[in-house]
């Protein structure tokens, strides 16, 4: 589930760096979703990123943060449905009435939501080494030499 988490994460992120470079595109991507069966998809899309942040929330880097977020949009999954096509093509003109700059700071919102939550859910790293080990962990007698 954190996998699944962490790849719609990346998918927030870079619809978020889309509506950046280019508001239109962005308006013309979510104008897809403006019928019936588009909304089923959108709130379809929320519940399945939602369970998927509440599932991988406590093996994440801020299981709290991950939680809430996973809350959030599964609860705005839930009411997606309701809200239908008609109030999603009116939020949608409003939202593109708006203008580009107003695009723009949403989303970057998205690409900071994003990012933060790809790095709260990406795999540890590599530890790094921050001391020589001495002797007796090594395994190589210390010859004073070369210190």
């Amino acid at each position: 589930m954190k996998t699944i988490a962490f790849l719609l994460s990346l998918f927030v992120t870079a619809t978020g760096l889309l509506g950046f470079m280019s508001p239109g595109m962005l308006i013309s991507m979510v104008r897809r979703f403006a019928g019936p069966l588009g909304v089923y998809a959108a709130a379809g899309i929320r519940l399945i990123m939602g369970l998927a942040l509440y599932l991988s929330a406590p093996v994440s880097r801020i299981p709290h943060a991950v939680r809430a977020l996973g809350d959030i949009t599964l609860a705005a999954g839930a009411v997606t449905p309701f809200f239908g096509p008609e109030r999603f093509r009116a939020a949608l003109a409003w939202w593109s009435a708006q203008g580009p700059a107003y695009i723009r700071a949403w989303s970057l919102v998205a690409v900071a939501i994003g990012l933060f939550t790809a790095w709260s859910l990406a795999p540890a790293g590599r530890k790094r080494i921050t001391q020589i080990p001495s002797e007796h962990e090594s395994g190589v007698p210390d010859t004073g030499q070369g210190r």
